[in-house]
């Protein structure tokens, strides 16, 4: 079949203009300039790395921080930066002093990495990871906060809550989530990993206990960009996973917490540095910026799902508001479905060797479904998920 056209704007991406790359999802994809921004701090880095790192490491550090901030609305004085949210829910995780029979809240959606780190320490401190399972297929957000509501108990000590789950694509009502939950004592760690860029955060406003996210998705910033932002009266219990200088450090609490943070050990900090330019030069690629960035690409991801729907026979699964730039939709499935693997699903395999199409399929054994997800950015265009459709009419 002949290669759809990309988006008008696919030309600040490197993106190989022979593949249909419709999974911007799992690893996000970074423009030119900024790749070209990141081997700037690089080359400065590397003109003398001492100097860099005792004179002007901390304050792009700062600077970045203060862009993010301000981006998510959020108290600087809680931001701070890991490599990605997988390594901010540890953060958070391990720091906490679990007691035997307390339960944190996972639903049956979430990011399998971070449900891991859940079950590795409720299993050392006899904990007790809560599982809640909901449907693939819902009729409103309300039903999502109904289900995860009534598992809380009085041992209910923190709930893992996704803005957008990475498997199923769904935007969860994290808002109305968030306020519940810690007004009935609950602590919200909110795994942001698909937040900023993709749906609208006031952290602020929101005032989870601890929300950790990416940015290297739909920011676009460089590989191994993220943030963890941490409320005031939480900040005293979390400790960064690497133990380093700043774990002796004298002085006041913010510095400490600073000092901690910013200096894990050595490190190559120029994907945090790139952040503040990612955030500008994405929000000027379109008029009205940011706010329209979201809504156009809300709109053609529901576009796309709703193609895909058509070809495979189905419906849209949940309404169109519990949609973000992600969209998965059941596809489907012989036999057993088996855990996640490096090596990929064999249809997403076939996909991609014999159309050029990037795009996941997923094996979800909680549900006993495979999830085709696609991702929708600036780059993308109505026709490749045409393109998509016709491939799976063809292979299904």
């Amino acid at each position: 079949m002949k290669r759809p056209r990309k988006g008008e704007l696919s030309h600040h991406w490197a993106l190989d203009p022979e593949t249909t790359f419709l999974n911007h999802g799992s690893f996000g994809a970074t423009p030119s300039v900024i790749l070209e921004e990141q081997s700037r701090f690089r080359t400065l880095m590397e003109n003398d790395p001492v100097r860099f790192f005792e004179r002007e490491y901390l304050d792009l550090w700062d600077e970045a921080r203060r862009t993010l901030s301000e981006f998510l609305s959020a108290d600087i004085n809680g931001m701070t930066f890991v490599s990605n949210a997988t390594q901010g829910v540890n953060t958070v995780l391990r720091s906490l002093q679990l007691q035997p029979g307390d339960e944190i809240i996972v639903p049956d959606h979430s990011y399998q990495a971070c449900w891991n780190a859940i079950d590795y320490v409720t299993e050392r401190s006899g904990a007790k990871t809560v599982v809640v399972e909901i449907p693939f297929r819902v009729g409103s957000p309300q039903d999502v906060i109904d289900i995860i509501m009534g598992a809380v108990t009085d041992r209910t000590v923190l709930a893992l809550i996704d803005t957008v789950t990475s498997p199923t694509g769904m935007r969860m009502p994290f808002e109305e989530l968030t306020a519940q939950l810690q007004s009935r004592g609950v602590d919200v760690l909110l795994d942001a990993a698909h937040g900023p860029g993709i749906v609208p955060l006031n952290l602020s406003l929101l005032a989870p206990a601890y929300c950790t996210g990416n940015c290297h998705k739909w920011l676009c910033s460089p590989k191994g960009s993220a943030f963890l932002h941490i409320r005031e009266d939480r900040k005293h219990l979390i400790r960064p996973l690497n133990i380093s200088h700043g774990f002796s450090y004298e002085g006041e609490a913010q510095e400490k917490f600073e000092f901690e943070f910013a200096w894990p050990g050595t490190q190559d900090p120029s994907a945090w540095m790139c952040i503040p330019k990612a955030i500008e030069y994405l929000g000027e690629l379109v008029e009205g910026g940011w706010p329209r960035i979201m809504e156009r690409n809300h709109t053609l991801a529901i576009e796309g799902r709703n193609i895909i729907c058509e070809a495979l026979g189905t419906t849209p699964p949940f309404p169109d508001s519990m949609v973000s730039a992600l969209a998965a939709v059941e596809i489907p499935t012989d036999g057993e479905v088996g855990p996640m693997s490096l090596e990929g699903d064999p249809f997403h395999n076939f996909l991609l060797d014999e159309y050029g199409i990037q795009v996941p399929v997923m094996p979800w054994r909680h549900h006993g479904v495979r999830y085709i997800r696609i991702s929708a950015q600036l780059y993308n265009h109505v026709d490749e998920y045409r393109y998509l459709a016709k491939a799976l009419s063809e292979s299904l």
